[in-house]
């Protein structure tokens, strides 16, 4: 095992979490240990395996959705924090939470809420994990939420980096948690974001390629890519092009993640960090890519965007599970006994907390669960 560095998070010094809980027998897990499971056997995290990553409800069994996603995300990520030295439990218990905020149907089910909440004052997923966490996914007796740590939390909430002006919904969850939004996050913070990166960079390119939308030959016009697959034809000349895709992928992981561990600790010896303090007050990300292979990686995005994100295909798709989540607010915001009862029930009476309640429980759904809930209201051939 790894020694912890002098820079990581220590579960032994926590800030701990929020309420304070009784000891009890339930395993010999530290603070960190126990997020990560409190994460996993959560209902949000659950919904993830009916939620968009690239496509809507998927008739595939083997294209990725948020569930898989993050699952992916969590082995880049702890295989980075082992190397390291950093809290490999907090890191994976962030990449597990890190999209459970995504509503239905991915960024389009985002921008269909952004829309609907503007007058009040907007989504944002990533503020949506955190109200899920500490608020609405509520398995305990005592407390709202999880009652997770704080140093998960504040992860979750600025792994992009500092923040100098939050949405209503992290500005509620700060006045509560004061997550020092002015600083940078931990690294196992900026280990799980730039894990996310990699995985959805690279995983993406299977499913595109699965489904027809993306070729090699789009692929092959960014030269790294080219040159990757062409060592890849080389070594694997008995195999049809279309049997090596995985192998492409497999080895774009390898070298970026390689390239964060040289480049992170390159990072540190620089800036001389030697606390978790050092971290936080860099004034720069610390964990992530070389300035090479960050270039190298804004050039797949793009051209990502350009030709599958983007694809005539998508974003018909996109158009049309937007109006879904419009026509289902604006049903809930006309008549709210259309909602569960247990939603009902807690709808607040004034505004603007009675349409950010609607919010909630749409940003909940499943794509499967909105598509039936809108087919309920407006009929199969809306």
């Amino acid at each position: 095992m790894t020694k912890r560095a002098y820079y990581a998070c220590n579960p032994a010094k926590s800030r701990g979490r929020f309420h304070e809980e009784r000891a009890g027998v339930r395993g010999p897990r530290n603070i960190f240990q126990r997020d990560r499971d409190r994460i996993i056997h959560s209902i949000s995290f659950r919904r993830l395996r009916h939620k968009t990553q690239v496509f809507v409800s998927p008739d595939g069994d083997h294209y990725r959705v948020r569930l898989t996603h993050s699952l992916e995300v969590a082995q880049i990520g702890r295989a980075i924090a082992r190397e390291l030295g950093l809290d490999e439990d907090l890191t994976e218990a962030l990449c597990l939470a890190h999209d459970i905020g995504h509503p239905p149907f991915g960024h389009a089910g985002e921008d269909a809420l952004e829309e609907a909440l503007k007058p009040h004052g907007g989504f944002d997923h990533n503020a949506q994990t955190l109200r899920t966490l500490t608020l609405l996914d509520s398995p305990y007796p005592l407390w709202k939420g999880l009652n997770l740590s704080w140093e998960l939390l504040e992860g979750l909430a600025k792994h992009n980096g500092p923040i100098d002006k939050p949405g209503w919904a992290l500005a509620e969850m700060d006045a509560q948690y004061a997550f020092d939004l002015n600083e940078w996050s931990s690294l196992e913070a900026q280990v799980a974001a730039v894990a996310d990166d990699i995985a959805y960079d690279n995983h993406d390119i299977d499913d595109g390629i699965r489904a027809d939308l993306l070729t090699m030959d789009q692929l092959c016009d960014l030269p790294f890519v080219a040159t990757h697959w062409q060592s890849i034809l080389a070594a694997y000349p008995d195999h049809a092009p279309e049997q090596l895709h995985s192998e492409l992928v497999r080895e774009q992981i390898g070298v970026m993640v390689n390239d964060v561990i040289q480049a992170t600790r390159q990072r540190i010896t620089d800036n001389n960090i030697r606390s978790i303090e050092d971290v936080r007050g860099a004034g720069q990300m610390i964990a992530g890519f070389s300035s090479e292979m960050a270039e190298r990686e804004r050039q797949l995005k793009k051209l990502m965007y350009e030709n599958l994100y983007h694809h005539p295909t998508q974003v018909e798709a996109a158009s049309k599970v937007r109006v879904i989540v419009g026509d289902l607010y604006n049903a809930y915001i006309a008549d709210q006994s259309k909602m569960p009862e247990e939603w009902q029930k807690s709808l607040p009476a004034s505004e603007p907390e009675r349409s950010r309640h609607i919010a909630d429980f749409l940003a909940g759904m499943t794509d499967r669960y909105a598509e039936n809930r809108h087919r309920e209201l407006f009929g199969a051939g809306a």
